[in-house]
């Protein structure tokens, strides 16, 4: 025994060389590995330090290691083996694209959309990795038929063994996602993804991590995806998928995004949830590899990645959730793209499916058909009004949605007389007249405005039906 050391000690020195070397949550790593390493739970490891239990040799070299190589950036998940995923144990190494916050995002929509397609509804995992999404859906839809596919031969072996391992009665396959399942053209209820969107250069200066590239230059695994993935919806059916993008310099991300779902013919709702600039990319790209700044491998890999963006006059990457859905009605599809920086509702997956219902009725209805329906707000939206000191009239009139993608927008007076109203009685069309008439304003232009709004707050849920 190490004469003196305890396992708190242990685990403080750990956590300072990991937060030295910018891992994101030391303190919880450092627990995390010294639960592996003495084969028991965090919880344990947390008793223990407060015991002040001494800390043996075998323990102190086995955890050395283990620090010194999440230091260099090496997953968390790898060096344990384990990956928590929903309800699931997952086993993982290198090779798998490791779930991330943003997996539980898509996980939640296709898990809900599976349950409102049926009972026995059919589900396609594209680019499955470690069979997280798959596993995760059949685990929580027993009755449905999932699918999953995955190109790469290490990254498939570890999606079957987690598949024999957990029970779960999914058909995983060997092969690209662009080829696969040709037989279900037209009849799949919900395709899912979280596929390897990662933009590397192609110079051979940086390494093709197998299970974050996509083997494509720049974004197009992601636009590929967006572009093929129709073949496989139902009518109804839907399908959602984490991405990137870049945006060119002077080029706005939406024209970029919504030049790929021109011609689908497939509804889309797009949701930008981070941007960062070419040197933020490569330096959170390059540190997920394991390199470190200052280090020459770090600087080499980090100006090749900056050449590949310039290269392409690329002025930022765009990253988020899309969703997309074949119509089940002879109709135009709708595409909504918008930025959602802040911090949403967790989960997301039924105020996805509500957003998403929202849209489609919108869709097929006519301004008449607004102003015909009876409008409320929803329970968790509120008022706000601010007002200068000594002033008789507010300076601006806020609408706040307290779930969902948490939206706020601004009030005119039409608008914020149109929402005191909002409470099921009146439906918008008679409203708009009474309050045209309150205001002295021309009837077209106040019922114009009025389905403007209806249209912007209706289909997130800050009005209902």
């Amino acid at each position: 025994m190490n004469q003196g050391r305890t396992l708190a000690g242990e685990v403080e020195a750990a956590r300072s060389v990991l937060a030295a070397a910018g891992v994101p949550s030391p303190q919880t790593d450092a627990v995390a590995l010294a639960a592996f390493a003495l084969s028991t739970d965090p919880g344990e490891v947390r008793a223990r330090m407060i015991l002040r239990v001494p800390a043996d040799e075998a323990f102190t070299e086995r955890y050395a290691g283990l620090v010194a190589d999440r230091a260099t950036r090496v997953p968390l998940q790898h060096l344990t083996g384990t990956a928590h995923f929903r309800r699931l144990a997952l086993t993982v190494g290198p090779g798998v694209f490791l779930p991330r916050p943003e997996t539980e995002v898509v996980a939640g929509l296709a898990i809900q959309a599976a349950e409102d397609a049926g009972a026995s509804p059919r589900v396609v995992d594209l680019c499955t990795g470690s069979g997280a999404l798959a596993f995760a859906v059949k685990d929580e839809v027993p009755g449905a038929e999932v699918l999953a596919v995955e190109i790469s031969d290490l990254a498939h072996a570890w999606a079957v063994a987690n598949r024999d391992r957990l029970g779960l009665d999914v058909d995983i396959r060997l092969g690209d996602a662009a080829e696969a399942f040709p037989e279900l053209e037209g009849a799949v209820d919900v395709v899912v993804s979280n596929p390897p969107f990662v933009i590397t250069p192609r110079s051979g200066v940086v390494p093709l991590f197998e299970y974050r590239d996509g083997g494509a230059a720049g974004d197009a695994v992601v636009r590929d995806l967006v572009r093929s993935v129709g073949a496989h919806l139902e009518p109804g059916g839907i399908a959602q998928f984490l991405g990137n993008w870049e945006v060119g310099v002077g080029e706005a991300w939406v024209d970029r995004v919504g030049a790929w779902l021109g011609g689908t013919g497939l509804d889309a709702w797009v949701v930008q949830r981070e941007v960062q600039d070419p040197a933020e990319y490569a330096e959170t790209w390059a540190r997920d590899g394991g390199h470190h700044p200052g280090t020459a491998d770090f600087n080499t890999m980090y100006a090749a990645w900056l050449d590949d963006f310039e290269a392409r006059d690329v002025g930022s990457i765009g990253f988020g959730v899309i969703t997309l859905q074949r119509p089940g009605t002879d109709r135009e599809p709708f595409l909504d793209l918008m930025d959602v920086p802040w911090p949403v509702e967790s989960p997301m997956g039924p105020s996805v499916l509500a957003g998403l219902d929202a849209r489609t009725w919108l869709a097929g209805a006519s301004d008449s058909d607004v102003l015909r329906e009876t409008w409320r707000c929803a329970a968790d939206v509120h008022e706000e009004r601010h007002t200068m000191p000594g002033a008789s009239d507010p300076s601006a009139i806020i609408l706040r949605q307290g779930g969902g993608l948490r939206r706020h927008l601004s009030l005119s007076t039409v608008t914020a007389a149109f929402v005191s109203v909002c409470d099921g009685d009146l439906s918008a069309g008679t409203a708009a007249a009474a309050i045209a008439g309150v205001l002295d304003l021309p009837g077209e232009s106040v019922s114009a405005e009025v389905v403007t709004f209806v249209r912007d707050a209706a289909k997130d849920g800050l009005l209902v039906r």
